[in-house]
């Protein structure tokens, strides 16, 4: 018995005629005849009464035609669960995140994934870049939603999806807040509140202290750009913030724009082989973010 000898009895089934339910098999009548008799002689029953006017069900298939039907509904189900995990339509995404994709870009993103794929399954997971990019080496994580560049990890692919710019976060009362914009070099002699030590964001500000020709004074370290702010707020230093973290401002706090600017970016990254779900993804990702 296979699902093609089941098919074929449903339609005749539903015809009761052998001319007929050939046609829309798209068969010819021997072929059908064939199926059926072999079909019954599998289950040792007859499944149809024939006649000169026609073809009537036994008990035997009146019993028959419902789980027929129904394994063939659960075929049909298997084939397309099937072409849906092929097109990346069902099945389980492990996502990290690091804080600051949180501003603006993460919400979106996720509301415009899951309105397009309600059937994936999705699990965030908080981190910072480093650790996102070793989760995904190892398999832990699918696609990380990180600050760029990612160094050291030849096996991954990326993909800028969001640009922005590093700002001044500094008390209110603070004398360089009277001014329009700052330069790097203003913050010479000032404290610094950092990133922790493995942090892209940490990085581009060691690296643009050092380029105007000092090392920053490092007084705290907070691993999230809302704790970074509240310690900025709280007096013990300034920062440097993405521009996009305006939004999570606390009370006292001002944002500078800098003479300079400098340019930082956001991106998914994933493993070489990337498969159809994380593919649709990082589609989702380029159209939420603004980068196209």
């Amino acid at each position: 018995m296979d699902l093609r000898q089941l098919h074929y009895f449903s339609v005749l089934a539903e015809t009761l005629n052998f001319h007929r339910a050939a046609e829309r098999l798209h068969i010819s009548q021997p072929p059908l005849t064939v199926a059926i008799r072999k079909l019954e002689a599998d289950l040792g029953a007859s499944l149809f009464l024939r006649s000169s006017r026609g073809v009537s069900l036994t008990a035997a298939g009146q019993a028959a035609l419902a789980p027929a039907r129904e394994t063939l509904a659960q075929a049909e189900a298997v084939r397309r669960a099937v072409w849906q995990g092929v097109k990346g339509e069902v099945g389980r995404l492990a996502l990290g995140f690091v804080g600051s994709a949180t501003f603006d870009l993460l919400p979106r993103l996720i509301a415009s994934f899951r309105a397009r794929y309600p059937r994936i399954e999705l699990v965030l997971e908080e981190g910072t870049s480093v650790n996102i990019c070793e989760r995904i080496e190892t398999g832990a994580l699918d696609i990380g939603l990180v600050r760029l560049p990612v160094l050291g990890h030849v096996n991954l692919d990326t993909h800028v999806v969001e640009l922005d710019d590093m700002v001044v976060a500094l008390p209110g009362s603070h004398p360089l807040a009277r001014r329009d914009c700052l330069r790097i070099e203003d913050m010479v002699d000032e404290p610094f509140v950092v990133h922790g030590p493995i942090s892209v964001l940490r990085s581009t500000v060691m690296f643009a202290c050092q380029n105007a020709g000092f090392l920053p004074r490092i007084a705290q370290e907070a691993i999230q750009v809302q704790t970074i702010l509240s310690l900025v707020q709280s007096g013990l230093g300034v920062a440097l913030v993405p521009a996009r973290s305006r939004r999570f401002i606390p009370e006292g706090v001002v944002l500078m724009p800098l003479e300079q600017p400098i340019a930082i970016e956001l991106g998914v990254v994933h493993a070489r082989r990337a498969n159809a779900i994380v593919a649709n993804f990082i589609s989702v990702a380029r159209e939420a973010g603004d980068i196209h």
